[in-house]
This record gives C-alpha cells, structure tokens and sequence, in this order.
C-alpha cells in the first residue's frame, strides 16, 4: 500500500538531475538551466542559467551562469521539454530593450501588494509579510 503514495522528498529530483529545468522563485524571477545537483533541503545547483523576462508577446534572457539556489525560495520547478522549446510562440528581444517593461510591472505589482497588505492588515488582522507575528 505504501507503494502507492508519491514521493515527494527532495529525494524525486533525482530523475530530474542533467536536464534543462525551469525554476520561478518566490521573488517572481524565472531562471532556465540544467540541474547539476541538490541536497535534502532542495537547495538546487543550476548550471548555464539564464534569467528570463516577459512583457506581451516577447521575452528577454540575461545569462547568470552557475546558480545556486536555497530550496525555500523555490516556488516552482518544472522540466523543459527540448523539442517543444523552440515551438514556443513568442520573439526573444535584447534586455536592454525589455528591461524598463519589466521594472514597470515589478514596481506595478509591489504598488498592488502593499495596498492588499494594508487592507487585510486593516480590516482583517493579518500581520504584515516581515512583521510583528511573522516569525516562525
């Protein structure tokens, strides 16, 4: 019967090692590049990585190189299917280019969490994300 149950340790990523993966962090970055190893707390090593931005149609890519990332700040990770990846409908555009568009929608979407916040702050109770009664 426990055959049956996932396994859904770090130890599943074992399948996932030497393949081209997508990472989103919790900050909204998504990062593309080969998982070279982890370790038991997901801390991911991620080797010719590169940061994409997307603004409508079109996307930009930054290279960061060998990244190392602490599981906790893993929100999503996904294997990229090689021969759909080319197949992708969208123009790839210089950073240069993209980059305003990007720190736009950044500073956009940090305006709208921080009204959010406030209000269940407010009216709700919530403690603040950093604050007083975040802690664990």
């Amino acid at each position: 019967m426990d055959s049956l149950i996932p396994f859904t340790t770090s130890g599943s990523l074992v399948d996932c090692v030497d393949r081209k993966m997508l990472v989103v962090l919790r900050d909204g970055r998504k990062l593309q590049g080969v998982l070279r190893s982890y370790d038991q707390f997901a801390n991911l090593v991620l080797e010719d990585t590169v940061e994409r931005i997307y603004h409508q149609d079109v996307f930009a890519e930054t290279w960061l190189g060998l990244f190392l990332i602490r599981g906790e700040n893993v929100v999503l990770l996904g294997e990229i299917d090689l021969d759909q990846e080319d197949e992708v409908p969208l123009r790839q555009v210089d950073w240069s280019v993209l980059e305003p568009y990007h720190k736009q929608e950044t500073a956009n979407k940090k305006k709208r969490e921080d009204v959010k916040s406030q209000i269940l702050y407010e009216e709700k109770g919530f403690s603040k994300e950093g604050g007083e009664g975040d802690g664990y």
